[in-house]
């Protein structure tokens, strides 16, 4: 099934239409949600041959962008189960079948949580301030908060991390999979932001939960490493965010065209904004940026597919698209605010739901910081000590 068999134009107008109340009522996409699902997205990555979809990462990214223009919260929700069917994909691909349990867990209807983020922690997936306990059967126990837990209220399987500092090989940051009805795992009311209400993006508390040893899938040393586990999360997560806010962008750029051939100017004898030189370059000024973004998903989705071999440049290259498409969406949503004007000022305006939405980008990792140290250092490498 391609992606116009699964997002059909039905299903995204139905999407779209429920995105503003989700929105007003800070409420959960179950609807959208179940849709999706029975319309097979979230095995959108899964292999064929173990009842998915096999979908191309460029195939997800497109499909992402054209979600997120219909309903941005509920794009980036279903984003963090993609990331991991994502990151077992390009695990797959690889010939290491580390997460073929979560493919398969993924074709029978589990939902799939991205549970990494913690408050205080700019090191991500280099360091942890959650504890991963080691336990004689060779689990872990977790202990620590887990914040933007995207579809809080859906998920079933937990994909997180702590610091095992307690086994002889210590420090090592372990990764692993624990269950939603273990009953040392809960998640707080406490997603009341100004943007992506839907995703519920809320705390998640773990004390003592358990993964098993065969749900415990890497130690890695608290450090930049090129493990493909890493580059596996780090692809999938940039690439498929930076989807997210691309489709954004595009969404800001319809409406901005729509507002300027609706509005008029007494000023210009009653015309079309869209013949006002000002609004025209505006207009064009988004355009040009938004045009340059689907080329470069697509050719690094591409490269990721096609196992190209770009050595320590990869990750200066897939922090910089995330960079790229977040700051380029919210420069296009402002565009597209000053044509359509002052009724973007009310919150039931989709362009103003746009502008708290597009807002989140700068939260995700990497933030703008963090990626252009990274680029930094693959051009003119590291400040000396």
């Amino acid at each position: 099934m391609t992606v116009d068999d699964v997002l059909t134009e039905g299903l995204l107008t139905r999407i779209r239409a429920r995105a503003a109340d989700y929105d007003r009522e800070n409420r959960f996409f179950d609807e959208d949600l179940a849709e999706l699902r029975e319309a097979g997205y979230l095995r959108a990555l899964v292999p064929v041959e173990l009842g998915g979809l096999g979908w191309s990462l460029g195939d997800a990214l497109q499909a992402q962008a054209r979600l997120a223009g219909a309903a941005p919260a509920t794009a980036l929700g279903v984003n963090m189960h993609l990331v991991w069917t994502g990151v077992a994909k390009i695990l797959a691909d690889r010939g290491d079948d580390t997460l073929g349990f979560l493919q398969r867990e993924a074709a029978d209807g589990e939902v799939f949580a991205f549970g990494i983020s913690e408050a205080g922690n700019d090191l991500m997936l280099f360091g942890s301030r959650s504890e991963a306990r080691p336990q004689p059967d060779g689990g872990y126990r977790f202990h620590g908060r887990k914040i933007f837990t995207s579809m809080s209220p859906a998920w079933t399987r937990l994909g997180t991390m702590g610091l095992d500092t307690w086994s002889s090989d210590a420090p090592k940051i372990v990764y692993a999979f624990i269950d939603r009805d273990d009953p040392d795992v809960s998640s707080l009311d406490d997603w009341d932001t100004i943007g992506m209400r839907a995703s519920q993006s809320r705390t998640t508390v773990l004390d003592g939960a358990f993964a098993p040893a065969d749900r415990v899938v890497r130690r890695l040393d608290p450090e930049p490493n090129a493990d493909p586990f890493v580059f596996g999360i780090f692809a999938a997560f940039e690439l498929l965010l930076a989807a997210v806010y691309t489709g954004i962008g595009d969404r800001a750029l319809e409406l901005a065209v729509e507002a300027a051939h609706a509005r008029t100017s007494m000023k210009f004898d009653g015309r079309k904004l869209a013949h006002d030189p000002d609004i025209r370059r505006r207009v064009a000024s988004a355009a040009i940026a938004q045009d340059a973004l689907a080329p470069q998903l697509a050719a690094l989705a591409h490269d990721v597919d096609a196992l190209a071999d770009h050595g320590p440049r990869w990750f200066p290259k897939l922090s910089g698209m995330k960079v790229r498409a977040t700051e380029t969406a919210r420069a296009t949503v402002d565009q597209a605010i000053r044509v359509a004007g002052g009724r973007t000022f009310f919150a039931g305006d989709e362009l103003g739901r746009l502008s708290r939405d597009v807002l989140a980008g700068i939260f995700h990792p990497s933030d703008d910081e963090s990626a252009h140290a990274t680029v930094a250092n693959a051009w003119l490498g590291p400040i000396p000590e």
